[in-house]
């Protein structure tokens, strides 16, 4: 097979908000993932290159740019862009710009290429909140989706001048991640947890021993986030607990950050109430200090070390297992392990399944250290009816991707 063949085409539409400038680092990504890996094409609205010039666009795709259906009139570019394409993203999406999708409307190239278009689709919305909850927007995305396009929840945070809200455009890095995952799955739009609300945890907890230090682990949240962001892109309204994680937020997901092992409890426990399915990716602290003492700790002029004792934190997997805020709940577990002389991994996590009563456990090997930090991961998922299912060595959304199908397959969930 060619290069040319091999490579996947991609469009990035670009519509006219001043989050514009955002797509040039989400072309960026696709340009730079690997070797030829995409062959992208840009197209934007006229309102769009008001924000960013055509010759930017020309120059970081390699192509040439226009909004205008009358350019290369003989190449059919309003039928053969959308024709080609493995996937298109439109980033920034405007509320004129679903609106005009939802209803069918085509007076520009990009309007054009999404009703030519047979691949999937995924807008990312980006305008003031205002807009965002207007009945009208509410209503185009909701066609946009029974349609079978995705349409990513809008980011909250920081929007045009001093105002702040939901309606930020998500980080150009989860845009892309989000986008990546749909074409790893075969354009796969398979919306099986629509109607679910989902409990993520990830990353590390800290237990302070004075104001400036503290008790940790190496857990760098990357599993837990690929969790969340593939159980959006699956349909599921999702809520991520996060605890001390610098990742930029997935985009389509709730973001509540906690610090210590008690807040992570307290926010999950709370989370849960109204939650199908709970995944504790998160590593809690197993010991906090029994004291935390106000003033920071200074060094005995003698050379002595003070003694710090240490007291265990509750253990919120079994918690949440064993007094379920509701008996449709369902629980998943990971279990970082290493074998020693009482036992190989499996053995210590096959105890572990039983002793914390959750419906599945994701086993991972981390002798030696491997996993955390590492943009891979390998696991086996047990269940609690005995099965058995490894999961090869692969990126992290891969094996989320893996977890979020073994979900789907339990009998209470179909």
């Amino acid at each position: 097979m060619s290069t040319e063949q091999s490579r996947q085409h991609v469009v990035l539409g670009v519509s006219g908000g001043i989050a514009a400038y955002k797509a040039c680092e989400l072309l960026r990504l696709f340009k730079e993932s690997g070797p030829g890996a995409f062959d992208v094409t840009v197209v934007p609205t006229a309102a769009a290159l008001e924000f960013v010039g055509a010759p930017t666009w020309s120059a970081l795709s390699g192509k040439p740019v226009s909004a205008e259906v009358w350019t290369d009139v003989h190449q059919v570019p309003h039928v053969r862009i959308g024709q080609t394409a493995d996937l298109v993203v439109v980033a920034p999406a405007t509320a004129d710009l679903l609106a005009k999708a939802a209803h069918g409307l085509a007076d520009d190239l990009l309007t054009n290429t999404l009703l030519t278009a047979r691949c999937p689709v995924v807008f990312a919305p980006a305008m003031h909140t205002e807009m965002w909850d207007h009945p009208a927007t509410t209503a185009n995305v909701a066609t946009l989706r029974e349609r079978g396009a995705v349409v990513i929840e809008p980011a909250e945070g920081r929007l045009t001048g001093s105002d702040t809200g939901k309606g930020r455009l998500p980080d150009p890095a989860e845009i892309f991640a989000f986008a990546t995952d749909l074409l790893a799955r075969g354009g796969s739009q398979v919306q099986d947890l629509a109607g679910k609300h989902v409990v993520v945890s990830a990353g590390g907890t800290r237990e302070y021993l004075d104001p400036v230090r503290f008790l940790g682990n190496r857990s760098s949240g990357l599993q837990g986030y690929a969790l969340a962001r593939t159980a959006a892109a699956r349909g599921a309204e999702v809520t991520l607990v996060a605890a001390n994680v610098t990742l930029a937020d997935p985009a389509g997901v709730k973001v509540v950050r906690v610090e210590t092992t008690a807040q992570l409890q307290a926010e999950v426990v709370s989370a849960c109430a109204a939650a199908d399915v709970v995944v504790m990716a998160a590593a809690p602290a197993d010991f906090r200090p029994e004291v935390f003492v106000e003033s920071k700790i200074k060094k005995a002029e003698d050379g002595s070390s003070p003694e710090i004792r240490l007291t265990q934190n509750p253990d919120i997997l079994a918690g949440l297992a064993q007094h379920r805020p509701h008996p449709a709940l369902v629980v998943v577990g990971f279990a970082a392990e290493t074998g020693d002389d009482a036992g190989s991994v499996m053995e210590h996590a096959t105890a572990k399944l039983a002793r914390k009563g959750c419906d599945l456990l994701v086993v991972n090997d981390v002798g030696g250290g491997k996993v955390f930090g590492s943009e891979e991961n390998e696991a086996v998922i047990l269940g609690a009816d005995g099965s058995s299912s490894p999961v090869p060595r692969g990126s992290k959304s891969a094996v989320a991707q893996a977890i979020w199908d073994r979900v789907a397959d339990l009998p209470h969930q179909r």
